[in-house]
């Protein structure tokens, strides 16, 4: 199976790696919930691992946007602490497909993975692109555009602009998008300022208002042409 696991918790997702790996499964694996979104757009996979309570962007919100906004009909499986009934309700709600509290067993967990794989034809998405005002960007063709005009980025670039998209117009965290793009092998230098530079340069230098806005000391965020109108532009 390839499983896409979205936890916080270091000692959680090293014992996943450590039990799931050994047989034969690929995984891939984000921190915080706008890593696993742009993780889950990017590709295809045959099962998620979600915990709940994640930064950023919890389980929760990040399934309801798989399910709406990406069109990803992806098997889900939530990991939480919580086991209230109410709290099932909210992720099956969300659009989760199985719920396991923790502590769990990881035999009982990859059962239920691949009992959740072989229900279910998943992992296809039935409209991947991703839209905010004059942007849109296909995961699947790597194609993005701004009114209809293309725009060409780099590898990197590409992912930043899933993470704004999938956010906006709320604002991520500089750590959130360093994570979506290295993992946890993180540069020293600031190299986030550069590739920030250059999908400016790509989405905003060409148009006559600037979308992409820096938070001083936070981070950045997508902002409707109409609202940026009065604003200068900004610099990294």
């Amino acid at each position: 199976m390839r499983i896409l696991i979205v936890e916080d918790h270091p000692d959680i997702l090293a014992n996943l790696y450590g039990f799931l790996e050994p047989k034969g499964h690929q995984l891939d694996s984000a921190r915080n919930g706008y890593g696993g979104l742009a993780l889950a757009s990017e590709h295809d996979y045959d099962v998620i691992v979600l915990d709940i309570m994640l930064p950023g962007l919890n389980g929760l919100e990040l399934c309801r946007k798989l399910r709406t906004e990406l069109g990803k009909t992806t098997p889900v499986l939530m990991l939480t602490a919580r086991d209230s009934l109410p709290d099932k309700v909210s992720g099956f709600d969300s659009g989760a497909d199985d719920y396991l509290v923790k502590p769990f067993s990881l035999v009982e967990l990859e059962a239920r993975l691949k009992a959740l794989v072989r229900r279910s034809g998943a992992g296809h998405a039935v409209n991947a692109t991703m839209r905010f005002g004059e942007l849109a960007f296909d995961p699947d063709t790597q194609e993005a555009s701004r009114g209809g005009v293309p725009v060409s980025l780099t590898r990197t670039g590409y992912t930043l602009l899933r993470c704004l998209l999938a956010a906006a117009p709320r604002i991520v965290s500089r750590e959130t998008l360093e994570q979506a793009v290295w993992g946890d092998d993180r540069p020293d230098s600031d190299a986030l300022r550069t590739h920030i530079h250059a999908l400016r340069q790509a989405i905003d230098k060409p148009f006559p208002v600037p979308m992409l806005q820096t938070v001083a000391g936070v981070g950045f965020k997508l902002v409707q042409p109409d609202a940026q109108r009065d604003l200068p532009r900004d610099v990294v």
